[in-house]
């Protein structure tokens, strides 16, 4: 059996393939995030679960957020126990077994582009927009590994002087350390962010599009700006990696008006020579961190 193991900072889930990638099934805990040892040992207990149920010594990948360095070191703002361990040595120590460890939002373009929206392309781009901002590119199927660890991470970006001049927006400050990250105004928290910076007034990243829709003008510019700063970080990884097709994951996925309107929100940002590429939804939904994590660990020697 194989096992993908996503872990959020609120949750962890476990899902069960068989040898063909099929989903068997889930189950979920609650994510340690203050005690490291509890964290290992969370992770261990959900693998040594479906052990024994499934009377198997399974491979394991693991996706979290987050990077792991050159040196196996993971920093990680979501969950925080785990900054600066050694989380792939660890677990293998507890589980007696290779593992494959890898970024979430990695995990979710490696989904997508081996057996998802983007299976039809050569390079495939996967870019999660939700809690966080973040992404992994894929070519020929396979997961490109850069030196470090960090291509994909588009949401760390800086954000662009152009557009903080155009709407007057203030530099905030990134849970990873630096400041003016595309992150803090793209993910999905960025629109409620924007909407308060624009009308000193609190409402939800849901509430907003819901008071778009009802034609809300604030709400309307909020989101209009919005698109301007997704446009920009898109042309961004467009420029850096030239896709064939970005695939989008994650909450704000879910908003019509967003996929619809990306396409002409990219273009002022891109030469005029160049092409948008396809833009399509994950086809996997929630289930592709999972999923790309298992497609990790199938490939380790059992």
């Amino acid at each position: 059996m194989i096992y993908g193991v996503d872990v959020g900072g609120s949750k962890i889930e476990i899902a069960v393939f068989d040898n063909k990638l099929q989903r068997i099934e889930s189950w979920r805990v609650a994510t340690p995030k203050q005690s490291y040892d509890a964290f290992l040992t969370q992770i261990a207990a959900l693998v040594h679960q479906a052990d024994d149920k499934y009377g198997c010594k399974g491979q394991v990948g693991i996706g979290m957020p987050g990077i792991v360095n050159a040196k196996q070191r993971v920093l990680s703002a979501n969950v925080p126990c785990a900054n600066g361990k050694t989380v792939k040595a660890d677990l293998m120590a507890l589980l007696e077994r290779p593992i494959a460890v890898e970024n979430d939002c990695r995990c979710f373009a490696l989904s997508e582009a081996s057996l998802g929206a983007g299976v039809s392309y050569k390079k495939v781009f996967g870019a999660i927009i939700g809690t966080g901002a973040g992404g992994g590119f894929c070519i020929d199927g396979a997961l490109y590994k850069s030196a470090q660890g960090i291509a994909g991470e588009y949401g760390h970006h800086p954000l662009s002087a152009l557009l903080q001049q155009k709407y007057g927006l203030p530099i905030w400050d990134c849970g990873c350390g630096l400041q003016g990250c595309l992150e803090r105004y793209v993910a999905g928290p960025g629109l409620a962010s924007l909407y308060r910076h624009f009308t000193d007034r609190e409402l939800t990243s849901e509430q907003v599009v819901a008071a778009m829709r009802a034609g809300e003008a604030e709400a309307k510019h909020a989101f209009s700006c919005y698109m301007d700063l997704l446009g920009s970080a898109f042309a961004n990884l467009i420029k850096a990696y030239d896709p064939e097709v970005i695939v989008l994951g994650g909450g704000m996925s879910l908003i019509d008006e967003l996929v619809e309107a990306l396409p002409q929100a990219i273009e002022p940002h891109v030469f005029s020579a160049i092409a948008v590429p396809d833009i399509v939804r994950a086809k996997h939904g929630d289930a592709s961190g999972a999923l790309g994590a298992a497609i990790l660990g199938s490939k380790l020697d059992a």
